[in-house]
Order: C-alpha cells, then sequence, then structure tokens
C-alpha cells in the first residue's frame, strides 16, 4: 500500500483527517477495480483545488507586479497553472509513485498521464485547503508553483501559442491558421480530443486534450516547432 504519510511529510503538512489526501490521489479508474476504497474519487477536491489554485497564482502576481496590466497578468497566470506547469510540479514532488489508477491507467505513461498528475496537484490542494485552511494551501502553491515565475518570465512562457502561430502565420506565409476537431473518445466526464491544425489545405500538426481549446493549444504548440518558428 502506498504510503501517503511519507507524502504529507515531504509537503510539510500534517493531515488531521489522511483520508482527505488518499482521496487526492485516487482516480476514479481505481475505483472501477476497487469498488470498496475508502475514499470517493478525487474529482470533487480537484475542482476546490483548482478554484485555491486560481486565487493564490492571481493574488501572488497581484502582489509581484504593480504595475502590470490585468491582460499581462492573464497570460502569466494561465502560464503559470497550465497542465504542463502543474504536472511538472507534480513530477518534481513525485506524485506518480503515490497515484492510485486502474491496471489499465497505470500503463499509460503519454499525455493522459500528464493531465492526471496536473489533477491530482489540484486535487491536494483541495485536500490541504480542506484540512489546514487557506494559509496553508497558498503556502504549498508559493513553494511548489509559484516560485517558477522567474523561469516564465525568462523562456516567454506566458505568450499564449495560438498567438503565437497565428502571428508568425500571417507575418510568414499570409495564412490565417483553421482548427478542426479530428477525433473525440471518452465518455463525457472524461473527453479527449484530437484536433489539427491547419494553413490553408495543409495539416501542419495535431494537438490533444480533454477540452477542445487545451488541444487547440497543443497543436499549436507543435506546429511552431514543425515549422520552427519557436
Amino acid at each position: 500500500m502506498k504510503h501517503f504519510k511519507d507524502f504529507a511529510e515531504k509537503i510539510g503538512v500534517s493531515f488531521k483527517n489522511e483520508d482527505l489526501l488518499k482521496q487526492a490521489f485516487t482516480h476514479r479508474s481505481y475505483l472501477n477495480e476497487n469498488p470498496d476504497w475508502i475514499t470517493s474519487h478525487n474529482e470533487r477536491l480537484e475542482f476546490l483545488g483548482d478554484a485555491v489554485l486560481e486565487l493564490a497564482a492571481s493574488d501572488f502576481l497581484f502582489k509581484k507586479f504593480p504595475q502590470k496590466p490585468e491582460g499581462e497578468l492573464t497570460s502569466l497566470r494561465a502560464a503559470l497553472v497550465n497542465a504542463d506547469s502543474l504536472a511538472e510540479s507534480a513530477e518534481d514532488l513525485d506524485i506518480n509513485n503515490y497515484l492510485l489508477l486502474s491496471r489499465g491507467e497505470a500503463k499509460d505513461v503519454g499525455r493522459g498521464r500528464l493531465y492526471i498528475l496536473a489533477n491530482t496537484y489540484e486535487a491536494i490542494i483541495g485536500a490541504i485547503y480542506l484540512d489546514q485552511g487557506y494559509g496553508p494551501a497558498e503556502k504549498f502553491i508559493e513553494k511548489t508553483l509559484l516560485l517558477k515565475i522567474e523561469e516564465v518570465l525568462e523562456k516567454g512562457l506566458y505568450r499564449d501559442a495560438k498567438s503565437m502561430f497565428q502571428e508568425k502565420s500571417q507575418e510568414i506565409v499570409q495564412l490565417t491558421p483553421a482548427y478542426k476537431v479530428l477525433e473525440e473518445w471518452g465518455p463525457d466526464h472524461d473527453k479527449q480530443f484530437r484536433v489539427g491544425v491547419f494553413l490553408g489545405e495543409e495539416l501542419v500538426a495535431e494537438g490533444e486534450g480533454p477540452s477542445k481549446q487545451l488541444a487547440e493549444q497543443e497543436a499549436a504548440k507543435s506546429g511552431l516547432k514543425i515549422k520552427k518558428w519557436d
């Protein structure tokens, strides 16, 4: 069995209700094979953690950059809290080793795992918030995520991939990119989309994600690399 107390010690949180931490690591698929597991899956905690994360990131950026306008703050926040960034923080915390997944999900180490890691990171925030309150949750977010702001600024990660791809397309080939859903699958609560980005008739790149918007961002990101516009 996973040693959740080890994880709690690693992040410096002494949970009053350890079941909340167990729930944060419990993916919906795990319950299909373990219906008697003591907690529910982590989607409600993820919902709560997402809101706490948005507030903490907004407050941090508002105070750190008193001269920046709303649009720039929004772009910086998006770069900090997107799925790639959250999954990277999750990997830094070794969250992968504590996940409770079905055997099938455990074998998938592709893009789908990235979203599971990002969602689990948010669920952990939700668990800390419920157990300890806002202060400890904010401290966890600051230590594990918000300190990346210097890297975001240095590498220009706050620049939106779709906007960049459109800007480059119009500048270099005088075409506006179009996005088309190529495939969608999965149940309503766990939809996945594959989207293509086109320049005229040319399919430049594809991207996948749990929403059309995220899949479009992934396609634009790949398109920038393929065209060497990044």
